[in-house]
């Protein structure tokens, strides 16, 4: 007997129980979404068994679809645009979060993969106020992101000029509360990695790093060597905690899951 492909494409004349049945394409204009127990036949299925057989989705984990299900109702994946621009800051002067979104262009259908998420957000913080004016440096916290953000930051201003390519600050982690570890959301993964006892590597670089001042806020005098310094993780507020200052250097050569930029 041929194989289940054979079935397909070929017009078989069988007797079951004295009566004659034509196996003509089961599937063909009865394909359903989901598990749809009307969405049913008698024909041939794919174990070669002349009974009732199914044209929807839920027959391939049931294994009782019609002989031709996967060639009459072919899998279609989601499919989705690309990501839009990130938004602005959500506050200005502040850690805040930022976003972005695609849309569905497709749905799945026949079992195809699922869309993915629509929506993805990121810690920012805006450096100017609503005005345009410079938001200032202030006496708080250093307040840090993924070294991920860093690679989407501008290298030259609008006239093509390079940036001032900034430093590394690196850091003994002293404590971080016990929220950096749980959290789940996508945006605050990294801080998982935030581990006490730990060198950390933390680049200062435009716009968090103002010109007029050559620093980034909370990155630490030379003074500051013994002093307990706090910093907060962007777009997880209860994550936070201390460091102390090691030294000053052109270029950060930690591994990834320990560098950061200031925000």
């Amino acid at each position: 007997m041929g194989s289940s492909v054979e079935f397909a494409y070929l017009l078989l004349v069988v007797s079951t129980l004295g009566k004659n049945h034509l196996v003509s394409g089961g599937c063909s204009g009865k394909c359903c979404r989901g598990r749809d127990f009307s969405c049913l036949t008698t024909d041939w299925r794919m174990d070669r068994v002349y009974r009732t057989c199914y044209c929807d989705e839920g027959c391939a984990r049931t294994n009782d679809c019609c002989f031709d299900y996967f060639t009459e109702c072919p899998a279609q994946d989601c499919t989705v645009s690309d990501w839009s621009f990130w938004s602005g800051c959500a506050k200005s002067c502040q850690a805040s979060v930022r976003v972005r979104v695609r849309h569905v262009e497709q749905q799945p259908s026949n079992s195809g993969e699922p869309c993915p998420s629509l929506e993805q957000r990121s810690g920012c913080r805006e450096y100017r106020d609503q005005k345009g004016g410079h938001c200032g440096l202030d006496s708080g916290p250093a307040f840090i992101t993924s070294m991920e953000f860093g690679k989407g930051r501008p290298k030259h201003d609008n006239y093509g000029n390079p940036l001032d390519p900034g430093f590394c600050v690196e850091f003994t982690l002293e404590s971080r509360t016990p929220h950096c570890t749980v959290e789940n959301r996508p945006h605050t993964h990294w801080t998982r990695y935030i581990t006490e006892g730990f060198k950390v590597c933390v680049a200062c670089e435009p716009p968090a790093m103002r010109n007029n001042s050559g620093s980034c806020q909370g990155d630490g005098l030379e003074s500051d060597k013994e002093a307990l310094l706090h910093w907060q993780a962007v777009g997880n507020h209860q994550c936070s905690g201390t460091w102390k200052k090691i030294q000053q250097t052109q270029q950060c050569n930690c591994p990834p899951q320990h560098s950061f930029v200031f925000i």
